[in-house]
């Protein structure tokens, strides 16, 4: 490289004390960091990791709630502060994730690949790594794998990877500004987490356990109200069908809408931002979805996550659901306020029915019966109303915490994109 590109490698946005600084070196990974390549011959009973894209380096047993590894003799052995490369691409990691490794000793699959940095003092590398500016030389240097989720690369070119290096001072700067915002955002997670853990526990005692007819906690005005009343869903109402008959040219195309799965499974009351195009022509017999309709998934990987819920709170025209999941409609005047209805049906008992109700060896399901024979316990109206504005203001408060938590999120990667000097603008 000639000294004029050279002195070209400089970040969009440096710090003060830095501004008359030297460029940044422009250092092949090999010159910074080492290969390592012990294996895991002996057996050594170590925990098998997992390098993922959302959530860095993490222990298989707690990232897929049990181990994967059966045999993990040809593993490679990753100490604490090491740096694993993971050649799955994905949306969030398109080249694969670079992490490092906070959680100790283990081994990690061959087909990854792990290095050592010479310094301890790496921190700053750490954070290049959650950047997109090293993505472009992956691209290049690589090849889709006869999977097309892996890049297929030599660690070779790996360790020839060019990384943008300043002065240690400088590196540790970015490095205590990155960690700082870390910490925030961190903070922000717990803080919606701690309000999630909220909202579960007061629904557990704003609504009966199965078996009784009154809450453990009721609001003052109706602490010497009725029992509440209990119903059969199948009874209140229809199983309808929506959108059938369709193929995979028929989507994300024409002027109709629909409701995605994840939607449903994800949302106790339906997003109405996140649905898809689907075209539905004119002579079609489809049945749209209505203002207070229940949305169900009928089958899921585990019986928990079977028969997951999510209520329509809005009218929206030539909207249909997805034909993975079940649709009921109340008969006129049976409905319980929809506000309310949302967070019943997510509650304990009902999803404890439902759950119960899921059939299947690798893939569990839900008949209309079980649907059919859910119990719902329904209070006055008033009740209903009270407790849906309760649990609707958390949700609020969930939602706004959210919103936040992105806004910082989005903050640190537009920070770390002035922060890195791009090697390709170089």
């Amino acid at each position: 490289m000639t000294a004029a590109k050279q002195s070209c490698l400089l970040p969009k946005l440096r710090f003060a004390e830095f501004l008359d600084e030297p460029p940044w070196e422009r250092l092949p990974l090999r010159k910074l960091a080492k290969r390592i390549i012990q294996r895991n011959f002996r057996g050594a009973n170590l925990k098998a990791l997992t390098n993922s894209a959302e959530h860095g380096v993490v222990d298989q047993r707690e990232y897929f709630d049990k181990g994967i590894a059966t045999n993990t003799d040809n593993y490679f052995i990753v100490e604490a502060g090491d740096y694993v490369y993971n050649p799955r691409s994905s949306a969030i990691a398109p080249v694969g994730p670079i992490s490092k490794n906070e959680i100790g000793t283990g081994v990690v699959s061959p087909i990854y690949t792990v290095f050592r940095f010479r310094s301890d003092d790496n921190g700053f590398f750490a954070h290049y790594f959650r950047s997109s500016h090293w993505h472009g030389y992956m691209r290049r240097v690589s090849n889709t794998g006869a999977r097309h989720d892996r890049l297929s690369i030599t660690n070779d070119d790996l360790m020839r990877m060019p990384i943008p290096t300043p002065m240690l001072r400088e590196q540790r700067k970015i490095a205590d500004c990155l960690d700082s915002l870390d910490d925030l955002i961190t903070a922000e997670g717990r803080k919606i987490d701690a309000l999630r853990k909220h909202k579960q526990g007061l629904m557990q005692q704003l609504f009966p356990k199965p078996g009784e007819k009154v809450p453990r906690m009721r609001f003052p005005e109706f602490r010497h109200a009725a029992e509440w009343e209990t119903k059969v869903l199948g009874t209140q109402g229809s199983f309808l069908s929506s959108l059938t008959g369709k193929t995979a040219k028929d989507f994300d195309t024409g002027d109709a809408t629909f409701v995605p799965y994840m939607n449903v499974f994800s949302n106790a009351f339906t997003n109405t931002a996140d649905l898809r195009s689907v075209n539905v022509a004119d002579h079609e017999s489809q049945r749209a979805v209505a203002k207070g309709d229940v949305f169900f998934t009928v089958s899921s990987e585990t019986p928990e996550e079977a028969g997951m819920s999510s209520v329509l709170l809005e009218e929206i025209r030539n909207c249909y659901l997805n034909s993975f999941c079940t649709l009921f409609r109340f008969d006129e005047g049976k409905s319980p306020d929809p506000s309310f209805l949302g967070h019943l049906l997510r509650s304990a008992p009902a999803r404890e029915h439902l759950s119960r109700g899921a059939q299947g060896a690798t893939r569990y399901n839900i008949s209309r019966a079980v649907f059919r024979n859910l119990p719902i316990l329904i209070p006055s109206v008033h009740e209903q109303q009270r407790i849906a504005h309760c649990l609707g203001s958390l949700d609020d408060m969930v939602t706004a915490e959210s919103r936040k938590l992105e806004a910082m999120r989005q903050h640190k990667k537009g920070l770390m994109q002035q922060l890195f000097p791009s090697l390709e603008a170089a």
